[in-house]
């Protein structure tokens, strides 16, 4: 597999806070990667970085483009979708309206994106005219990330997609991403507190602590090391 995404010693701040600190990870095509850590480790930074909507500096790469200059329109374009903690749902808007919107920075007839997303999401055509406000909690994270799905990305970044949900609709939520990586070679970087479900479908994953990569390594080898896993895993 060919390298896609590649960051070498990045900074990010928020203001005079410095969140990021010489951060370094690769994701290769098809591949899915995991960040793991505790709360306010810079994971959800991390992401930011890379989809331009944080200050930061150092290299990023995508498919040997440099995305230092670049804001989140043309990282869209480029093929990194971001599905943000919280859902990011537009509430006002249908779900229908919500699809489209995850589109926007593509040509041409949409017909064939709807019924590939419909696949996924069969539940999301026969509620195509209900405001996305009125869903679940469970529904509008799917919402959110089948509208990161009609974008047709290269690059998914999955920001903490099982936050507050019931498990059942986490194991889904879980099985479409593995779905949708499996049938379309879609590249992730996946942000999850759950650490246990993001070794099982990630084949690599890092470990940050305030702001830094602690511990990176493939799945299997960061889950077999329990000083590891009891430390920084939970489990």
């Amino acid at each position: 597999m060919g390298l896609l995404l590649e960051l070498r010693d990045v900074d990010a701040r928020y203001g005079q806070v410095q969140a990021l600190r010489g951060v370094g990870l690769t994701v290769a095509e098809g591949e899915i990667v995991a960040i793991l850590g505790a709360n306010g480790a810079g994971k959800t930074t991390t992401l930011r970085a890379i989809s331009g909507t944080v200050r930061r500096s150092g290299t990023l790469e995508f498919d040997g483009k440099s995305l230092a200059r670049l804001g989140p329109e043309s990282a869209a374009r480029l093929g990194i979708a971001h599905v943000p903690e919280g859902r990011g749902t537009f509430v006002e808007l249908s779900v229908w309206e919500n699809l489209r919107l995850g589109a926007h920075v593509r040509r041409g007839r949409l017909d064939d994106d709807f019924r590939r997303v419909f696949e996924y999401f069969p539940w999301l055509e026969e509620r195509r005219s209900q405001h996305a406000g009125t869903l679940s909690g469970g529904e509008q994270q799917m919402l959110a990330l089948a509208r990161a799905v009609m974008q047709r990305p290269r690059l998914l970044l999955l920001d903490e997609p099982s936050l507050g949900l019931a498990p059942l609709v986490v194991a889904e939520i879980f099985r479409i991403v593995r779905d949708l990586n499996e049938r379309e070679g879609t590249a992730m970087l996946l942000v999850e507190q759950n650490a246990r479900s993001s070794l099982a479908i990630a084949a690599r994953a890092y470990v940050l602590e305030v702001g830094t990569v602690a511990f990176e390594g493939t799945s299997a080898e960061l889950s077999s090391r329990d000083t590891i896993r009891q430390s920084y895993l939970g489990y």
